[in-house]
């Protein structure tokens, strides 16, 4: 059940301040360390901020697709990392509603929901990326019982997780399986060393002989790309969507602070025409960006089919500007711009991340291109 409006943004504004009081200050150091505070951790899931959209019942705070988006803008702002990690326990929280059993709700929803354990997606290896129907990861049937071998690599906080739901394929089929960490079988390994996401854990993992029950597969049998890989990709390309928002109000934000502050040539910055131009770039691109994120939440709360194109169209415009407007912060600070005192070479950094995640722009670019074909086609003369 979704919780009020005027409840939710109680919930959003609480957040906002949060993020200011608890995360931003320390996002430069998390992001240099390669580390997130076990406290702060601990604090944000006692708090169900793993589980904004996941409905009350089941420890979440209930967000409809809206109000979870002004959510995410508010950790993107703050802190990609932190982000990340509400942005990934919140799939994994999505597929489980969705396609779980109420056993398996009551083992690992009702946990992300109280924050006492973490999820992680294993789609991701190091062969095929993320192309979910030629996973190499494999599995058998053995008894009444399943076996998974393979390797998963680029795994957002896979070194932190508490479980996994694994994508792995027999032949042509296709499933998904819940795997505890600590399984016999499973070796986590972290990655260290990203250009950018340094504190979002990414982890590789072995899977070397895992057994598992029939309990332990999410949704039917073989019907993981159908169900799970794809509901999981549609939430994390909406919240990369919101993710590119963010990092573009952000870097608004402190190009035109800096601006106003700053004086050169005997004038403030902004006053320069060339400066004025690129803020009226870069505030147009924002607005455009907002509108195409509230059209694709707004479509999400209706169920509408489109919205799956639409989510696609709002993460491929927004990960594109949060590229342009973050470069344009950079110029615009000069050289402090390139100083880990300034938060802007961070953003750009982190802006260019989305254009790979959730899938990549060119990919976007074609579904994009495929869904104009079909519905602007003019048949007539």
């Amino acid at each position: 059940m979704k919780i009020a409006e005027k409840q939710a943004h109680d919930v959003i504004e609480s957040f906002r301040k949060y993020c200011n009081e608890r995360i931003r200050p320390y996002a430069g150091e998390f992001d240099e360390k390669e580390w997130i505070s076990d406290e702060l951790i601990k604090d944000l899931g006692s708090k169900s901020f793993f589980a904004a959209g996941i409905p009350a019942e089941y420890h979440g705070l209930g967000l409809d697709p809206v109000q979870y988006g002004s959510f995410t803008e508010q950790a993107g702002k703050a802190c990609c990392n932190i982000r990340t990690l509400l942005t990934v326990n919140s799939l994994v929280g999505e597929s489980l509603l969705r396609y779980g059993t109420e056993r398996q709700k009551e083992e690992w929803l009702v946990p992300i929901g109280k924050g006492t354990k973490i999820g992680a997606f294993a789609l991701s290896e190091p062969n095929i990326g993320s192309d979910a129907n030629h996973v190499e990861t494999s599995y058998i049937k053995k008894g009444d019982r399943y076996v998974i071998n393979g390797r998963k690599k680029w795994i957002s906080f896979g070194a932190l997780a508490d479980f996994f739901i694994v994508i792995a394929r027999q032949e042509d089929a296709v499933t998904a399986f819940i795997v505890d960490r600590h399984q016999s079988g499973v070796k986590v390994e972290k990655m260290t060393g990203m250009m950018a996401n340094r504190a979002s854990y990414l982890a590789e993992i072995d899977f070397d002989e895992v057994e598992v029950a029939a309990e332990q597969i999410l949704g039917p049998l073989g019907g993981g790309f159908n169900h799970i890989v794809s509901l999981a990709l549609d939430h994390g390309r909406y919240s990369v969507a919101w993710a590119g928002l963010a990092i573009a109000q952000e870097a608004v934000d402190s190009l035109i602070t800096y601006s106003r502050k700053r004086s050169q040539f005997g004038e403030k910055l902004y006053k320069h025409q060339i400066i004025k131009g690129m803020i009226g770039d870069a505030v147009t691109q924002l607005h455009a960006a907002r509108a195409l994120c509230m059209k694709a939440g707004e479509m999400r709360k209706k169920l509408d089919p489109e919205a799956i194109t639409e989510t696609s169209i709002a993460k491929y415009f927004t990960s594109k500007i949060a590229v342009d407007i973050s470069n344009m912060n950079v110029q615009v600070h000069g050289g402090s711009g390139f100083s880990k005192e300034c938060s802007a070479a961070r953003l750009y950094r982190e802006a260019k991340v989305l254009e790979v995640i959730e899938g990549t722009s060119q990919i976007q670019q074609q579904v994009i291109a495929n869904y104009g074909l079909r519905k602007y086609y003019v048949k007539h003369a």
